[in-house]
């Protein structure tokens, strides 16, 4: 997978958005339906030959993908659906209907809210979260609280895109899995 690097032929291309924060840009790859392909499949190989023996033999499912507004949006029904499963959508305060499940946390250039609707995802369920990037972890972690809020399990946490550096994995209260360690 050369392609899926900084350095590959698909770039994650670094551009500057507020306050001269540097972001990472994985939706070069979105234009090759090749590539697009390729990085699913990965995904899906992946959670098929790490998460989901591990749940057989306890004798539990994976429930659903929770996504990450916007770019997790991108990723989790895909899987989702290879997955047979549910997806669920993690957005920006405001933005869902119906009661909902709330979370405050900081990120790189200050603070925000996560929501998630209260009956998206049922008590002692198994779910992934995925999402373009971590960096500090503060929307990861977010989404694994909303989960844990509604008494289920977050199993794993999916990136395309990992900043070492930055440690964000070390907020995570799961396995975290990424593609590209930046």
């Amino acid at each position: 997978m050369a392609w899926l690097t900084p350095a590959g032929c698909y770039e994650a291309r670094t551009f500057l958005k507020k306050w001269g924060i540097n972001f990472l840009d994985f939706l070069p790859i979105l234009r090759d339906p090749q590539a697009f392909e390729i990085l699913i499949a990965h995904f899906v190989h992946h959670i098929a030959a790490s998460v989901l023996p591990k749940l057989k033999e306890e004798g539990k499912t994976l429930d659903a993908i929770v996504g990450l507004d916007a770019r997790g949006f991108l990723l989790g029904p895909i899987i989702a659906l290879r997955l047979g499963c549910a997806f669920v959508p993690v957005r920006k305060a405001g933005k869902l209907p119906g009661a909902v499940e709330k979370v405050e946390y900081s990120k790189e250039y200050g603070t925000d809210t996560a929501e998630i609707q209260a009956d998206a995802i049922k008590p002692n369920q198994n779910v992934i979260v995925v999402d373009d990037l971590i960096a500090t972890g503060g929307t990861a972690k977010a989404a694994g609280d909303l989960v844990k809020n509604l008494n289920a399990n977050v199993l794993e946490y999916l990136f395309v895109i990992e900043i070492d550096f930055l440690e964000g994995r070390k907020t995570l209260n799961a396995p975290t899995y990424s593609v590209i360690h930046h």
